[in-house]
């Protein structure tokens, strides 16, 4: 009997996955646990192995296709066995079986529930309970594709009608037309599909833009004492096979920011501001022209600096291998983006949802700058110092520009007095 290759459960709370690439094709021979395929969630990039030993009988997902945990992605069997019907098909790819223990006799489907079923088979991202839906109004969301957790009943018990659906179709229409239309492909034009991580990207900052009002502060501050912190330890730190970064100084600085201003390391909810007990950074990183990925340093404010540039050393690395786990990019407070390294100043990042705010770290340039004189005795001076902008983007629905700037303050206070 041949052998169901299913999605497994790659991390709390991920319940579906999109196939990127399949290492083998139909009629391959598989080693069991050897890398069958890759699949992607959350922008980390997973190999799944065979299950068994044997021939790659049938591919049931085509790489692009979301797959819900649990689902039949292929089926491995002896070289010409037959495949049955029952073994698999597309639609189990959207309905994972459930987990746990059935028996063996299922009750008989009503039209109405399968009905209901079948409308239900788009992936979701928010779930919310939409009771009970009739026939009629299943059957206008199936024709029109409509995804009815997005629609508001207006019901008995916010239950979804019929003119619910119709009018969210019809609002559809409105707001499509209003939109300006994509171009169209000229003459040597090339088209680059977009890849899973370029559409996750897309789908995130577009949703973290409609939903917080972004504010940005800006700050510099003087990386000397940094610099010749960092010249006279980073030998010692690479004995110890650690690469000492400026971006270990940055989280640094960050988790005493948060630490002197809980109140930014939070998120906004509807019944009110959630203050996080854990300071979780996040540390965008690039994958070139892939995209970038954000992997979190758990558990940033119990870091000494040597943990802390070994956690950074560890994650970057993994990130641009390809070999973060789900669970690497989940759970972040707030986030870090050094978008100096590509020679940026200053810029004006987007807010990783559900956090307060994200800072931008700009490249270090040496710079003329003004010292005040310290006691009034003497003129101000004039010095060349290691500058950097530091860009405070933060949820204007949580934080105030005074309480945004003192934040901010903090860390470059952090910085400027590094000993």
């Amino acid at each position: 009997m041949a052998t169901k290759v299913l999605v497994p459960l790659l991390g709390e709370g991920v319940e579906e996955v999109t196939v990127t690439k399949w290492l083998k094709k139909e009629g391959d021979s598989v080693s069991e646990l050897e890398p069958l395929l890759e699949v992607n969630t959350d922008k980390v990039d997973t190999e799944i192995p065979a299950p068994a030993s044997g021939t790659v009988l049938k591919i049931l997902a085509e790489e692009g296709l979301s797959a819900r945990v649990g689902a039949v992605l292929a089926l491995i069997g002896k070289p010409g066995e037959a495949v049955e019907e029952g073994d698999g098909g597309v639609q189990s790819l959207r309905e994972a079986p459930p987990r746990g223990p059935t028996s063996e006799k299922e009750p008989a489907v009503t039209q109405r529930q399968e009905t209901q079923r079948q409308v239900t088979l788009t992936p979701i991202r928010e779930n919310r309970e939409i009771g009970f839906i009739s026939p009629v109004v299943a059957k206008i969301a199936a024709e029109h594709g409509v995804n009815l957790q997005q629609v508001q009943g207006t019901g008995l018990n916010g239950r979804i009608t019929k003119n619910d659906v119709l009018n969210f179709v019809e609002s559809g229409k409105q707001e499509a037309a209003s939109l300006p239309r994509p171009p169209s492909p000229a003459m040597g034009d090339q088209l680059i599909k977009h890849t899973a991580i370029r559409r996750q990207i897309a789908e995130h900052m577009l949703m973290s833009k409609h939903t917080s009002p972004h504010v940005l502060t800006v700050m510099e501050a003087d990386m000397s004492r940094v610099v010749k912190h960092r010249s006279a330890n980073k030998e010692m730190f690479g004995r110890d096979g650690v690469n000492l970064t400026f971006t270990a100084y940055f989280m640094m600085a960050i988790v005493a920011g948060l630490k002197a201003y809980p109140n930014v390391n939070s998120s906004w909810t509807d019944e009110g501001i959630l203050i996080h007990q854990h300071v979780n950074i996040g540390m965008a990183t690039s994958l070139r022209e892939e995209g970038l990925i954000v992997p979190v340093i758990k558990g940033a404010d119990n870091l000494s600096l040597l943990a802390m540039a070994r956690t950074i050393n560890d994650l970057a690395n993994r990130a641009r291998s390809k070999k973060l786990q789900p669970d690497d990019v989940k759970g972040g407070t707030f986030t870090l983006t050094n978008h100096g390294i590509s020679g940026s100043l200053f810029a004006f990042p987007v807010i990783n949802q559900p956090q307060s705010g994200i800072l931008g770290v700009g490249a270090l340039q040496k710079r003329v700058v003004v010292i005040p004189a310290a006691d009034g005795t003497r003129d101000d001076a004039i010095a060349i110092r290691p500058m950097v902008y530091l860009s405070f983007v933060f949820d204007h629905r949580i934080l105030d520009g005074a309480s945004a700037d003192r934040f901010l303050m903090k860390v470059k206070e952090t910085l400027e007095s590094w000993a």
